[in-house]
């Protein structure tokens, strides 16, 4: 179901029109302006306008407009979890791919290709509700046999167990060009004992010049800042990681090497970090 809003010209209430037919994600620039009209109070500047000189991808808008100095977007409840819900969808559309066996191709991919939606649907409701592959019809017993037959590949799909994967094996050639690890360690900077993360947040009275800067001084006060801008607490991990690995083990990530003078550990020929 879909749904849009206008307000009219004789009132300021505001009139939902609403289908059964579901609304385009894809170069659509007014779903977002319908669907948050609070944050588009004029109705433009949605993702993917066609009008636009130079295109932005939805991405990097998303990125743009969680990042503002106004931080209406930031702080809203829902909008960017639907704005990466729409970019999960996205990525796992354009990176998810199936491989067979290729002794089994050619059985394969013909039953593969006379699978409907309409029969998927089905079997996902069947399976969804611990129905027994014995009372399947052939067509959805079918369906449910490609599933074993068929690998799915989402190893550029962030979370998915294949880009799990991936980064095991990204590890494993580390090892087997660089030689197996000298150190193992887990960064975890707390944001909310940390004055940079305040500065971050937006609270101008921190002074980071001072030793001991002055923050909230009850901890709920500190976590709730937390909770309530998760961006900032985004920003002042990926700050805090790259400042540990310039400052402290002397990395320079604009030429991808260690810098000149090095750090703690002397001169680092390669490091693997992923973020939890």
């Amino acid at each position: 179901m879909h749904i849009a809003c206008h307000s009219t010209s004789e009132d300021s209430h505001i009139n939902l029109h609403y289908g059964g037919d579901p609304i385009i994600e894809y170069n659509n620039r007014d779903l977002f302006p319908g669907m948050f009209p609070t944050l588009y109070p004029l109705g433009i500047g949605g993702f993917e306008d066609e009008r636009r000189q130079q295109p932005v991808s939805l991405k990097s808008h998303a990125a743009h407009l969680l990042d503002q100095s106004g931080r209406k977007f930031r702080y809203h409840h829902f909008f960017s979890f639907v704005a990466l819900n729409l970019i999960q969808r996205r990525t796992a559309h354009l990176f998810t791919s199936f491989t067979v066996k290729s002794s089994r191709f050619s059985e394969i991919a013909p039953a593969l290709l006379s699978v409907t939606p309409k029969i998927l649907s089905e079997l996902a409701e069947l399976l969804r509700n611990e129905v027994a592959p014995t009372n399947f019809t052939p067509e959805q017993g079918n369906a449910f046999q490609l599933l074993n037959e068929v690998n799915t590949v989402a190893a550029h799909v962030p979370g998915s167990q294949a880009s799990k994967i991936s980064v095991r094996n990204d590890i494993r050639s580390y090892f087997g060009y660089f030689g197996m690890g000298h150190l193992f360690l887990t960064l975890n900077p707390s944001a909310v004992h940390s004055p940079i993360f305040q500065v971050f947040f937006g609270d101008n009275s921190v002074d980071l010049s001072q030793r001991y800067p002055t923050m909230p001084a009850r901890r709920i006060d500190r976590a709730y800042r937390v909770a309530q801008d998760p961006v900032a607490a985004s920003d002042f991990f990926d700050f805090m990681i790259q400042r540990t690995f310039s400052d402290l083990f002397g990395w320079d990530f604009s030429m991808g090497r260690s810098s000149e003078g090095g750090g703690i550990l002397g001169k680092l020929r390669a490091f693997y970090g992923t973020p939890e």
